[in-house]
């Protein structure tokens, strides 16, 4: 069975970049675009690993993470943040709300694959 990724993130053009660079490592792909609604895609979709966008509509990538670590049921769930925001305070709250990995936007597609081999392997 393939290992399944849900990408929460809200551009077209970046969730249709790494759906395609994940797919076509054999991984299975869901997306979702909405800040409001992310745990309940999370707790429907039961991923692998989350890739999280910090700046979402409606609710931060970081209040997501927040509740992730919060939520005995996702507070071991693997997750890298995605973000424009590459600062240095950034990586840190990301770190300090427990992120597993953190990853900047312009990215390649060799920083995706080898994030997520990281973040959980792949069978």
């Amino acid at each position: 069975m393939r290992q399944h990724i849900l990408l929460i993130e809200d551009e077209p053009n970046i969730v249709e970049a790494i759906t395609f660079i994940l797919l076509r490592d054999g991984w299975q792909v869901d997306a979702h675009s909405d800040g409001a609604t992310a745990m309940v895609a999370i707790r429907d979709t039961k991923p692998d690993a989350i890739i999280l966008d910090v700046m979402l509509p409606n609710k931060s990538g970081f209040d997501i993470l927040g509740e992730l670590r919060a939520d005995p049921k996702t507070s071991d769930l693997p997750v890298m943040i995605l973000t424009a925001r590459g600062q240095t305070k950034d990586r840190e709250r990301a770190m300090d709300l427990g992120a597993d990995a953190f990853m900047t936007k312009p990215f390649s597609n060799s920083e995706v694959l080898e994030g997520i081999h990281a973040l959980v392997g792949h069978k």
